[in-house]
This record gives structure tokens, C-alpha cells and sequence, in this order.
């Protein structure tokens, strides 16, 4: 069998040269030339016959025509990663999974896998990071001194994919895609070219022979992943593990799933025995207040399939001539427009004051719906009264001044009443045409109504 041959191409216009250039051939572009492998004994000449088809060739059929089938799934035992998995683990499926160093990403895994592995499925645990001596240590301090995980202490892709072919394995983890070369490639671990190509040949492996595929993804400082965001494309689920390393608690959202919900996220809390499932994490994200104070108010989310209740707190303090606007798990420059929006259509002026929003919990919002609770939250602050007791409120707010629906609100009032709340502030088309047991609503169109009825409440 003749040796793959490598060679450089371009990311821009898909030329080839046989040597590095700093400026492409074909197009001019600078610095645009990555490392690539080609079949140098098949028929085919084609510069792209490196890139092998992820699935075989079929005939051309209608969408009528082809059966679909529901995908089966096999649950890892760890409740809140099968949640965001879209139920546990797919028969082919790709995983990348990332986070910052030490958040518990290989915790996570080899718990995982030990839950599939008594399950009956075989495991394999490719550790390129570690010696299988410390990945040992680990399983002894989360209490697996039995497990029977297969672990291969490994980074030559080559050498990874002969064992897999040996074993047979139903689920493969690589801990970390990072660290796994090819030696067609010249280049050095981590660089762009190398894990381009590992994790294209780790894919064609999970879809060629059924084995469902795990990456562990280092991240840049930045946080996102690190290496080219093609990695991101040709899998099946992105998962990013948040939270701050100095709390007990961790989040694991879905970026991208295509078996199942995006931005479904799981709650885990570190114990000395590893992470275990947060089956109520609401109770997380809302502060013990024995009596309402000013500047909180609880705010309905939803994240993915499940409505959370997570307390925004806000504090408005006097500033000096450039007035702060600082937010912690909101978006900031949707912090200015609300506080533009309160002054122009309710009358609450903000201008000369600093403005501190905060989501409690360290939990990351993002949709919209939060806008209510957002000003609710600024204006109960600045008049120094808090909201009423069992008091909640969810909606989106327009430039000019209305308050828009969310959606499944019916959800979000029921998980609010079964949490003890009483009163709720709601966009007036989330309306229920049924009574929630329990809960008074307060349909609102707009900000100035909605300020309005909250100062009669308070």
C-alpha cells in the first residue's frame, strides 16, 4: 500500500502546492496554505481525494421515499448528560465536548463511561494527557476501583485506530483531540492541520463502523474551542462545560445536537465522589431572602426543553461623570438598550447612575425574555422597595416600549407555581386561556404599564 503523500492547500480558493508558501499560487491570499494528506496510489488525481466521504454514496431518492427510522439511544447513567445528549448516547454519533482546564470534562467522561460499561457496552478510554497510572488514581478517588473501562494511554491516530478495529469498542473517548497526531503530517500536535485531520478520520471511523465517538476539545483564552471551527461542523454535538472552578457547580449546554435540543443544558455539582445531577437547579440560582429586598426579581427562563427560575439582582448607585453599566451572565450592550428604553417610554432615569445586573448562580442568559425582569429588577433598586413576595415576571422588550411574548409560557408559569410563586408580570399574549392554580397574572403591552402596576403591587 502506497504511503499518503502530504502537501498544503488553501483555505480560500482550494489550490494545492506541493511545498509551504506564504502567499497561495491562486488566489494571492497570504498565509493561507494549511497541511494536508492525499492517497498517492488511487485513480482519482483530484487535489480534494484526501477529503474520504463521512458516509457511503447512495442512490438519488425523494424524501418521501426514504424510510426514516427513530434513532436509538443508550443512557450513560448520569441523568443530566443524557439531558443534553438528547436522551444518551447515539450508535455513530460525535461528540466534542470542551471547557476550561480542571472544570471536570474528564470527571465527567470516565463516570460516563463506567455507566455504560456496566451496562454492558464495551469502553474504550484514550488518554493522551495522561498516563493510564493517573487515570487509574481518578477512578479510585470517584469510588471505581472495580471498573472495568478499557484505557489506552495513546497519541498516534494510526495506533489508536488499529486498536479500536482490534477491540471493537461500542463507545470511544479521546482525551484530547488536541493532543493525537498522524504521522502523514508533518506538523506538530495541535496545530491546525493535525486536528483537522485526526478528527476526520476519527468521524469516517465512528460513521464506517457504528462507534460512538467522544472528543475532549481544549478552549483559548477567549473560550471557545481551539482549532479550526471546521472540528465544530463535522461533528454531531458540540457540549461546553461552564461555570467558575471555585464553585461546587457546573453547567454542560448543547451548542449544537442533531439528536436533540440546542442549548439544553445540565447542572452537576463537584462532590469529593465527582459530579452527580442537579435534579432541581432552580433552587440553585434563587438567593434564601428571608424578606424581599430591593433590586431582585425572579425571572422564568427556559434552557432548551426545561423552564428554570433564576434570580436577577440589580444594584443603581450613584456615579460620577461616566456612569458604569457592568452585567454578569447578561449581555451587556442589551443592558444599555433597556436602560434607554425605561428612561424614554417609562420615565425612569438612569443616567447618572452606575447600574449593576447580575444573574445569580454564574448561569449564562441569553434569550430575551429576561428583559422584563431586567428593568423590573433596575427600577425596584433605584426606588429602594422590593417586588412583592412570590413575585415573577418574564417578556421581551421592544425599542419602542412594548413587551412581547415569550415562548411556552404556560410552562414557565407552571414550573413558577409549583415553586411556591403567587404573583407573576407577563407579556399580555402569554396570557393562559386557563387559570394558573395558585398564581395571580398581570397581563402587561407595555414598559410604563408594567412599571406602573409593579409600584401599586410594591
Amino acid at each position: 500500500m502506497a504511503k499518503d503523500k502530504t502537501h498544503y492547500v488553501c483555505t480560500e480558493c482550494g489550490d494545492t502546492s506541493p511545498k509551504w508558501l506564504g502567499k497561495c499560487p491562486g488566489c494571492n491570499a497570504w498565509n493561507t496554505l494549511i497541511e494536508s494528506t492525499v492517497e498517492s496510489g488511487g485513480a482519482s488525481k483530484n487535489r480534494y481525494a484526501g477529503m474520504a466521504a463521512l458516509a457511503p454514496s447512495a442512490e438519488v431518492a425523494t424524501l418521501s421515499d426514504i424510510q426514516a427510522h427513530d434513532v436509538a439511544r443508550t443512557p450513560t447513567g448520569q441523568e443530566e448528560l443524557d439531558r443534553v445528549l438528547g436522551g444518551g448516547m447515539v450508535d455513530g454519533g460525535v461528540v466534542l465536548i470542551g471547557g476550561d482546564p480542571g472544570i471536570g470534562k474528564s470527571t465527567l467522561l470516565l463516570q460516563a463511561m463506567d455507566g455504560l460499561q456496566r451496562s454492558g457496552m464495551a469502553t474504550l478510554y484514550v488518554t493522551g494527557e495522561e498516563s493510564a497510572a493517573q487515570v487509574a488514581l481518578r477512578a479510585r478517588r470517584l469510588g471505581l476501583d472495580h471498573s472495568q473501562v478499557q484505557v489506552l494511554a495513546e497519541t498516534l491516530l494510526e495506533k489508536v485506530l488499529a486498536t479500536v478495529d482490534k477491540l471493537k469498542p461500542a463507545v470511544v473517548v479521546m482525551d484530547s483531540i488536541q493532543t493525537v497526531y498522524s504521522e502523514q503530517l508533518t506538523s506538530a500536535p495541535g496545530s491546525v492541520a493535525q486536528v483537522r485531520e485526526c478528527a476526520a478520520h476519527l468521524t469516517r471511523m465512528a460513521k464506517a463502523t457504528g462507534t460512538a465517538v467522544v472528543l475532549v476539545g481544549h478552549v483559548t483564552k477567549e473560550g471557545a474551542l481551539a482549532g479550526p471551527r471546521v472540528l465544530e461542523h463535522m461533528v454531531d454535538t458540540v457540549l461546553y462545560f461552564e461555570g467558575d472552578t471555585h464553585s461546587t457547580y457546573r453547567l454542560v449546554r448543547a451548542i449544537k445536537n442533531r439528536f436533540g435540543a440546542v442549548n439544553e443544558i445540565g447542572v452537576f455539582a463537584m462532590t469529593e465522589k465527582g459530579l452527580k445531577g442537579v435534579s432541581n437547579p432552580s433552587a440553585i440560582f434563587l438567593s434564601q431572602h428571608p424578606e424581599p429586598v430591593p433590586g431582585s426579581c425572579v425571572l422564568v427562563t427556559l434552557e432548551g426543553t426545561r423552564p428554570m427560575l433564576v434570580e436577577i439582582q440589580a444594584l443603581v448607585d450613584t456615579g460620577g461623570p461616566s456612569p458604569r453599566r457592568l452585567s454578569v451572565g447578561l449581555d451587556r450592550d442589551r443592558l444599555a438598550m433597556l436602560l434607554a428604553v425605561l428612561h424614554r417610554h417609562a420615565a425612569v432615569a438612569c443616567m447618572d447612575q452606575d447600574v449593576f445586573v447580575n444573574a445569580v448562580g454564574g448561569v449564562r442568559i441569553s434569550e430575551p425574555a429576561a428583559d422584563l425582569a431586567v428593568m423590573l429588577a433596575i427600577q425596584s433598586s433605584l426606588r429602594g422597595k422590593p417586588l412583592p413576595q412570590g413575585f415573577i415576571a418574564f417578556g421581551e422588550v421592544g425599542l419602542a416600549g412594548e413587551v412581547r411574548p415569550a415562548p411556552r409560557g404556560q410552562e414557565r408559569l407552571r414550573e413558577a407555581a409549583k415553586l411556591g410563586f403567587t404573583v407573576a408580570v407577563i407579556p399580555k399574549s402569554n396570557m393562559p386561556k386557563k387559570p394558573i392554580e395558585g398564581m395571580t397574572l398581570h397581563p402587561v403591552e407595555r414598559v410604563d404599564e408594567a412599571i406602573g402596576l409593579v409600584r401599586s403591587l410594591a
